[in-house]
C-alpha cells in the first residue's frame, strides 16, 4: 500500500493486468483502464485501421473521388432545388424523343470531351500525351497526383463524363428546354455524321 501510495503521488499508476505489456509513455487514464490505446504519443484516429486498406497495392485519390462525387452531388441536386423554389415544374416524365435525343448528344460531347485532339488544350493541364488514335483523337493518359490526377482520370474517361455531360443536359431542358433540345440536336447530327463518315470508309477499304 505504501508503494502504491508513493507512485500514486508521482502522478503514476500501478500496471493493470491485461494481457499486455503497457505502452511507454502511456497516459495515466488509460493505463488505469487497461485499454491499450495510447494517447500522448499518437491520437486513437491515428492508430485506427484505414478502411480503404487492402483495396489494391496502388490505391487510387479516394479522397478527390469523393470530393468530385460531392461536387457532382451538390451542383445537380442544388439546380434541380432551385427550379423548384423558383417555380419552375419538373417533369413528371421524360419524352422518349428526348431521352434518345440527350443520349445520343452526351454520347458524341463526352467523347470529343475526352478525345478529340483540338480540345486537348483544355485536357493538358491535367493529361500527358501517348498517341494518335485516328478520326481526331488521341490518347492520354492522367498526371500528377491527388485532386489533378483525378481530375485527368475523369478527363479521360468518355463513360466517366457521360454522367456529367447527360446531367447538364437535364438541367437544361428544365431551365430552357428549346435550347437545349437544339444544341443536343447539333451533337446528335455530329455522331450520325460520325458514323457515316466511318461507314463509307469502311465500304472504301472493302472495295
Amino acid at each position: 500500500m505504501r508503494s502504491l501510495r508513493t507512485n500514486t503521488a508521482r502522478g503514476q499508476f500501478p500496471t493493470v493486468a491485461t494481457g499486455k505489456q503497457p505502452v511507454e509513455g502511456q497516459s495515466l487514464r488509460v493505463a488505469q483502464w487497461g485499454m491499450g490505446f495510447p494517447t500522448s504519443n499518437a491520437s486513437w484516429a491515428e492508430q485506427a485501421p484505414d478502411p480503404m486498406a487492402g483495396y489494391s497495392d496502388q490505391p487510387p485519390s479516394f479522397g478527390s473521388y469523393a470530393f468530385m462525387t460531392a461536387v457532382f452531388a451538390t451542383v445537380f441536386g442544388g439546380a434541380l432545388a432551385a427550379a423548384r423554389a423558383s417555380g419552375r415544374e419538373l417533369p413528371e416524365r421524360v419524352p422518349t424523343q428526348d431521352v434518345v435525343l440527350v443520349g445520343v448528344a452526351s454520347h458524341k460531347l463526352s467523347r470529343m470531351i475526352s478525345k478529340d485532339r483540338i480540345i486537348s488544350f483544355a485536357r493538358a493541364p491535367f493529361t500527358e500525351f501517348e498517341d494518335n488514335a485516328g478520326q481526331g483523337e488521341v490518347e492520354e493518359k492522367p498526371r500528377g497526383r491527388g485532386l489533378r490526377r483525378s481530375l485527368g482520370e475523369l478527363l479521360i474517361c468518355p463513360y466517366c463524363l457521360a454522367q456529367w455531360v447527360t446531367a447538364s443536359f437535364a438541367v437544361g431542358l428544365v431551365y430552357a428546354p428549346r435550347e437545349t433540345r437544339l444544341v443536343a440536336a447539333v451533337y446528335t447530327a455530329e455522331a450520325i455524321s460520325d458514323f457515316l463518315q466511318l461507314a463509307y470508309k469502311a465500304s472504301e477499304n472493302r472495295a
